[in-house]
């Protein structure tokens, strides 16, 4: 499949949401997002209920660095969070969500 290299623009996140979907094709690539997402959960209630706020620092490597291996190695594409950051962590969550209630593919 051929990416083009121009981003369009979005004046909302529904408007963003199907194309953050078409950049999460590959189920290789969205079961890392599901885990990396998942991870920053378990962290966040590991913080809040060990009161260990350095192991905070561990949340955007978790996230992130899920996320990145699945598009560097698996979808072969630049992830949305370079253009789009608050809409792509949206859209992590919301993803993740919807894989959970059957809306898409897990």
């Amino acid at each position: 499949m051929t990416r083009t290299t121009e981003s369009p623009s979005f004046s909302t996140f529904a408007e963003f949401y199907p194309y953050y979907l078409s950049e999460h094709q590959d189920d290789a690539c969205r079961r890392l997002h599901y885990a990396g997402t998942s991870l920053v959960i378990l962290l966040l209630l590991y913080v809040l209920f060990s009161q260990n706020w350095l192991w905070l620092l561990a949340v955007p490597l978790a996230g992130y660095g899920f996320a990145w291996v699945g598009h560097f190695f698996f979808e072969h594409n630049k992830p949305a969070t370079f253009r789009y950051p608050l809409y792509s962590l949206m859209g992590d969550w919301v993803m993740l969500r919807d894989a959970m209630t059957g809306r898409i593919r897990f």
